[in-house]
């Protein structure tokens, strides 16, 4: 049994759904071996941009904020697996493109800081409220193993 297992949300941006790269950006969580317990497509408005982004009101970046994220559909996840908050944060790459690492999902799919193709919860509060925002508990699958539950389960028999 996993001992750090975690839900975290993850919202493939506008920019990247344009450019065609769901299907890539989502190979590599699962690839990964997170497992995604939520999937949805949805078009953000003003309002549900206004509850993600309400710690940055009256910072002069916000309205970049609303107005980048409302600018089409995004793909909104939940995704589940050991320390899947700081791991999947990591796994994305520094926010700025130009200084992630090469293999990370902005340093492979993101040109500029502005559309940096993925958004990832930064801590256990910031996952358990954008959870809430874009999911409903019904619409939380849950039931199959990770793959890293899979080979420590076989290591134990």
């Amino acid at each position: 049994m996993l001992t750090n297992e975690e839900r975290t949300f993850v919202a493939i941006k506008p920019d990247a759904v344009k450019r065609g790269l769901i299907g890539r950006i989502i190979r590599k969580i699962e690839d990964k071996g997170y497992k995604i317990v939520a999937l949805k497509m949805l078009q953000v408005d003003e309002e549900l941009a206004a509850k993600h982004y309400a710690e940055h009101v009256g910072k002069p970046f916000y309205e970049g904020l609303v107005r980048f994220i409302t600018s089409g559909p995004i793909i909104a996840m939940v995704l589940q697996g050991e320390n899947a908050i700081s791991g999947i944060r990591k796994f994305m790459g520094k926010t700025d493109p130009n200084d992630a690492e090469v293999g990370s999902i902005r340093g492979d799919f993101a040109q500029v800081m502005r559309y940096n193709s993925i958004h990832g919860s930064d801590s256990k509060e910031s996952a358990e409220r954008e959870i809430g925002l874009y999911f409903k508990e019904e619409e939380i699958c849950d039931g199959w193993e990770t793959m890293l539950e899979m080979i420590m389960r076989e290591c134990e028999e």
